[in-house]
């Protein structure tokens, strides 16, 4: 059975080899390990795990926060954002990048979709950036490093898939995720304005002239417009999820719906952009949740086949107890980013490495906050970031792979330091959810 167990992991690995797709992968390493280690059975179990899946309540909150996500980004919210918070950090060498970590945060806590994000910032900054002589592998990793930002900053479809694989509530996860992705950020700004002094060459500040187009009031109260209405939406969600008003499904529901009601107000909203926002939350739901289902098939074989007991056997084996295991368990996830998406290793590597430290004792929430961390290099960690495939896709012309993969580079320094501060120093995420009695 044993064998069985590790075959089926390479198996799937094989059939990602070849290209087969990772949803249909992994349930066929499923469906023929399983059935070589105990026959019939296996399709007696499946049914009701995949029923378990598709009426979980939680899980209603990723389409609508995926919607969400969809009609801000067609809105065009994070454009006026942009142009804004540029003008305003306008005269500090990096300030548009300044402005881009901002953005990120912003659009972060109000999509949480890092394709759109990336997408759209590339789109709006790239050809701004290198306009203004911006160095354009560092342009491209601060797009990429503030575009992936809404995956550790909550709402993050990440913390609702983990929050059902660890055992926790969302909101907590929610809660535990802020700080150390509050902290990320700034250690993004402040690589930035390092940089821009030590090197004022890379990124020059917006000229005079054009910073003097719109200053005072007329400033003020584009910012207003601008950065109010996300804002409100980030407290109408977190804010009634933190103070226990509403689970996070019915905030995902009044996120959706005060997403709606800002496009109306910057009056965007029609019916096509609805209609839109409908069939592409869609697409990206039902990705998710057949990987989900997929996920299933492997679970249940795995678990029929002894491997949990074979992985909590290697891990007892590893020299330091529970903090070597730990560390062989970052590692792995940092390592497995370089080839796999976040989800996949979610439901791959996570439901075979968990039973040990649940059994170890280890705070669940902290370890979240730190597989959350840890998965979001997941899309920076050439040759398969996701994030350097979007970006790539929409740049210009004169951007090349080469430059994205130079630029990246300190981003994702950047955020192994994150990693290894919140390893040492738990209270970043455990800090809040106790503050606030969860």
């Amino acid at each position: 059975m044993d064998l069985l167990a590790l075959y089926m992991i390479f198996g799937f690995m094989i059939f990602l080899l070849i290209g087969m797709p990772v949803g249909i992968g992994i349930a066929a390493a499923g469906f023929l390990f399983g059935w070589m280690g105990f026959g019939d059975f296996l399709f007696n179990l499946v049914p009701s795990r995949i029923y378990g899946v598709v009426t979980k309540y939680e899980f209603l909150a990723i389409p609508l926060f995926v919607y969400m996500g969809v009609m801000l980004e067609k809105s065009r919210v994070a454009e006026d954002m942009l142009d804004v918070v540029g003008r305003l950090s306008g005269k500090l060498n990096g300030g548009m990048a300044v402005a881009l970590i901002i953005v990120g945060v912003l659009m972060g806590a109000s999509t949480g979709i890092v394709g759109a994000t990336v997408v759209t910032l590339t789109l709006l900054t790239m050809p701004v950036l290198l306009r203004r002589n911006y160095d354009p592998g560092l342009s491209a990793g601060a797009i990429c490093a503030s575009g992936t930002l809404g995956q550790i900053i909550p709402p993050s479809l990440v913390l609702i898939l983990l929050a059902d694989i660890m055992g926790e509530s969302v909101g907590t996860l929610f809660a535990a995720a802020m700080m150390p992705g509050l902290l990320l950020a700034g250690l993004y700004i402040g690589f930035i304005l390092i940089l821009g002094r030590l090197r004022p060459d890379l990124m020059p500040p917006i000229p005079a002239e054009e910073r003097a187009q719109i200053t005072g009031w007329a400033l003020a109260r584009k910012a207003v417009l601008a950065i109010a209405p996300p804002l409100l939406l980030v407290a109408g969600v977190l804010g009634t999820i933190i103070m226990g008003i509403a689970a996070p499904t019915e905030a995902a529901g009044v996120g959706a719906v005060l997403s709606i009601l800002i496009a109306a107000l910057y009056g965007r909203l029609t019916l096509s952009m609805i209609w839109e926002a409908a069939q592409g939350a869609l697409r990206i739901s039902a990705m998710i949740f057949f990987i989900l289902i997929a996920a299933q098939v492997f679970s249940v074989a795995f678990r029929g086949l002894n491997g949990e007991d074979l992985v909590q056997d290697t891990l007892a084996l590893l020299p330091g107890g529970e903090t070597g295991a730990l560390l062989f368990l970052m590692a792995l996830l940092f390592v497995l980013g370089f080839f796999l998406e976040w989800i996949e290793i979610s439901y791959i590597a996570l439901p075979l490495l968990l039973p040990f430290f649940v059994a170890a004792g280890t705070d669940m929430v902290w370890l979240a906050a730190l597989i959350a961390l840890n998965l979001q290099t997941s899309f920076l960690t050439p040759p398969f970031g996701w994030a350097l495939f979007f970006l790539k896709g929409a740049a210009p012309p004169g951007v090349t792979t080469a430059m994205i993969y130079r630029g990246v580079v300190p981003f994702i320094a950047i955020q192994v330091i994150a990693l290894v501060l919140l390893f040492n120093f738990p209270g970043i995420a455990t800090w809040l959810p106790q503050a606030i009695g969860w």
